[in-house]
């Protein structure tokens, strides 16, 4: 039986902005073969599949790129949970994933339905020299251009991505990198994206996020890669917490999202946008 997919765009509240994500609500009896069939016959970056848990909110969600299964992926989360809202009522869900267990809430705002998940405790790790040198080769960029402020980290809350701060919006829009050579860096890592941002205020980034491994050239809202850097931001003392800070994603694709960062002081970081069904 071919399973019912929705098809939502997250960070957004125009249905042509966003990052679009594939949601099917009632994934039971699909098994890793059907959902990746599914996950590529839409060909978004991710799509969720969805199956109930055995107490009220509680669901076990998996995600699935064209061409693999990732542990996490914010967009398809918050708009997961926008449609499921949509259908049952807005409530506190826990989401079961590979990734561990992802608290999320919804609520009506004026921009329409919104949702904030809360990540896994982020972690963070230095990235070796060699290893950044070959994703600086890869992306066509040097030493020079990054930002000395923002020092290059892998960042995880549930995926792991690579941190690269540019020094100069200009730098971060002119993206033109060598997709095979990037995902063989990011294959060997275990990277899910590279987080690609510019600091335009103590508040306020510019995001592009690279996805070869997913067969994406460039994802459009990234929420793991935001929820990684709060917590890259909160452990390196980048921002005082709490904090809150905005990243803007998605421009130069046409797609413009605004996702909202949550940083407490201890525990996993806020992710929150809203969502709409897709024309």
């Amino acid at each position: 039986m071919t399973p019912e997919v929705l098809r939502y765009a997250a960070f957004t509240r125009d249905p042509a902005g966003g990052n679009p994500a594939g949601i099917v609500l009632d994934a039971q009896g699909l098994d890793d073969a059907a959902m990746q069939a599914v996950a590529a016959e839409v060909g978004y970056s991710e799509t969720a599949f969805v199956t109930a848990g055995p107490a009220d909110g509680a669901l076990t969600v998996r995600y699935f790129s064209p061409q693999a299964e990732v542990p996490f992926c914010g967009h398809a989360t918050i708009a997961t949970a926008v449609a499921w809202a949509e259908r049952h009522g807005a409530r506190p869900l826990e989401l079961h994933t590979a990734a561990g267990l992802v608290a999320v809430e919804t609520a009506a705002t004026a921009d329409g339905p919104a949702a904030t998940l809360t990540s896994v405790a982020p972690s963070g790790e230095p990235v070796a020299d060699a290893d950044l040198d070959e994703a600086l080769a890869a992306l066509r960029w040097s030493r020079a251009e990054l930002d000395p402020a923002l020092p290059p980290r892998i960042a995880a809350a549930g995926a792991r991505h690579l941190v690269l701060a540019a020094a100069t919006r200009a730098r971060l829009a002119d993206l033109d990198y060598d997709f095979e050579r990037l995902r063989a860096l990011m294959a060997r890592l275990d990277l899910t994206t590279l987080q690609l941002v510019f600091r335009a205020g103590p508040s306020e980034f510019h995001a592009r996020n690279p996805f070869p491994p997913g067969g994406v050239v460039e994802d459009p809202a990234t929420g793991a890669a935001a929820a990684a850097l709060g917590g890259y931001l909160r452990e390196l003392g980048l921002v005082e917490p709490p904090a809150e800070v905005v990243v803007h994603q998605g421009t130069e694709l046409g797609r413009p999202s605004l996702l909202r960062v949550g940083i407490p002081p201890t525990g996993g970081i806020r992710v929150t946008g809203t969502a709409v069904p897709m024309r």
